[in-house]
């Protein structure tokens, strides 16, 4: 997969994302790295490659890993390369000089210092902490540190035109590492939420393409869930987006009058569940889905 990003056409931009977005340009423009920071499922990576392709430079993106190491990011010596010289000028006279040596490859990181690209670096914080040292000096100094991975270059000056954009999920999610505090004092964190109503609407509608009024009904009855749900259990937009794709894919009718639509939507919503710590609270989930499939659809 190429690490160079190109534009999403069906990028839904309302009057709430387009505020988020040109908050995060200023703040890109003016020189600062941007953290999208908030729970599954509200846009963060997509709204973060968006922003990055504002600003008409290569994006390069990263996905935060735990096996993640410095090497990983900035790269490393990988492979050997044989080089051979023969002369025989003289027929007669044969001479022959043989080195090998090992091959530097850039690592991501590495690549968008040296080209100016903006580095979209989604969930950081499920790599560990040491292995985001490197972004320090990057961040601050603008410097890449390359003298414990190569043998000739050393320091590496960041292209001027380089940014960064990070997302993570909330430290208390599954496989998230704690955020160092001097890598949160070099960014602008802004936190998001789950959106209005007339974004999750819109954004529902070009992703499914189901009708706005069929749209509207599944849209209901997720935002009223999340309402009245435990806060254990808050299903995104996510989840609005896989209802209507399924219900436009098998052309089921989006009413609480057809059996397969009410199946579809507590698959999707009950998936979600696992999270819940007992049966009891599991049934009542259910029970919860099904009035508000009742009173809305």
């Amino acid at each position: 997969m190429t690490d160079i990003l190109r534009s999403d056409a069906k990028f839904v931009e309302t009057q709430c994302i387009k505020k988020i977005v040109n908050k995060a340009l200023s703040y890109l423009r003016a020189g600062f790295p941007v953290h999208f920071s908030g729970p599954a499922g509200t846009g963060k990576t997509t709204l973060a490659l968006h922003t990055a392709q504002q600003l008409d430079r290569p994006v390069i993106l990263i996905h935060g890993n735990d096996e993640f190491t410095n090497s990983d990011l900035i790269g490393g010596n990988f492979g050997l390369k044989r080089k051979k010289v023969v002369d025989n000028y003289i027929h007669s006279v044969w001479k022959g000089e043989e080195s090998v040596d090992s091959v530097w490859y850039d690592g991501r990181l590495t690549r968008a210092c040296r080209i100016g690209a903006i580095m979209v670096y989604d969930e950081f914080t499920r790599s560990r902490p040491e292995a985001n040292n490197a972004l320090l000096s990057v961040l601050e100094e603008k410097i890449l540190d390359l003298s414990q991975f190569q043998k000739g270059e050393q320091i590496l000056q960041v292209h001027p035109e380089f940014s960064a954009i990070f997302t993570s999920n909330p430290e208390e999610y599954a496989g998230v590492h704690k955020f160092q505090d001097a890598l949160r004092d070099r960014m602008i964190t802004i936190d998001l939420s789950h959106y209005d109503r007339e974004t999750e609407i819109m954004i529902a509608c070009v992703k499914s393409g189901l009708p706005k009024a069929d749209v509207e009904r599944i849209v209901n009855v997720v935002r009223d869930l999340r309402f009245v749900a435990s806060a254990q259990f808050a299903p995104s937009l996510r989840a609005t987006i896989m209802i209507a794709r399924v219900c436009k894919q098998c052309k089921v009718k989006v009413s609480n009058e057809d059996p397969m639509f009410r199946e579809i939507c507590f698959d999707v919503l009950m998936s979600e569940s696992g999270r819940l710590e007992s049966q009891a609270e599991k049934t009542k989930l259910r029970k919860t889905v099904e009035d508000l499939m009742n009173l809305v659809c």
